[in-house]
């Protein structure tokens, strides 16, 4: 145990760094999602390349980096608690928590979409998709503003920003697609 707690602050390091793998691949991965479907209206020839091709960059993706950064940053982040039992004990952890498992149901939908992709039996539009992404962003600014402000922010402003950064993102899609059929 005294392993474990006089390296708290490279196990927090290591944590960190995972986290941000994590999240540059679910970001990444969704975006590919979207350029896969959008292949659909190209020729049948281009179609046929462009999605083999996402197959190939989707899997590398998802197994060399999304998926062992994630596992990562679960190891990571128990080795935390275990050398910290008292972060277990605070509310705003229990909120994080909450939003990590939130994510990482989040990471086996996008599994499914991926699976989905290659089997030809998505049933996901490129809009639904790029607000699917926006829901990883909710989840990494939740997650940050969480653990940075802990409990200074107070729930009614935990919510209010919660919310807020929905709205903002909901908007800015919206007015992507006002931009892109132009």
């Amino acid at each position: 145990m005294n392993f474990l707690l006089e390296n708290y602050t490279v196990w927090k390091a290591l944590h960190i760094i995972f986290v941000v793998s994590w999240f540059a691949g679910l970001f990444y991965m969704v975006r590919l999602f979207i350029y896969h479907t959008e292949a659909n209206t190209r020729s049948d020839e281009e179609k046929r390349i462009l999605q083999e091709q996402f197959d190939v960059m989707q899997n590398r993706l998802w197994y060399i980096i999304t998926t062992p950064a994630m596992i990562l940053t679960v190891i990571f982040g128990t080795l935390m608690l275990i050398a910290n039992p008292a972060l277990l004990k605070m509310p705003w952890m229990h909120i994080k928590l909450t939003f990590v498992a939130i994510l990482l149901v989040y990471h086996f939908i996008c599994q499914g979409i991926m699976n989905r992709l290659k089997s030809k039996s998505s049933k996901w539009t490129s809009g639904h998709l790029r607000i699917w992404n926006e829901v990883a962003t909710l989840l990494l600014v939740s997650i940050v503003f969480l653990v940075i402000m802990k409990t200074s922010l107070g729930w009614l402003g935990g919510v209010t920003g919660f919310f807020g950064v929905g709205i903002a993102l909901m908007m800015g899609i919206k007015l992507y697609k006002k931009l892109r059929k132009k």
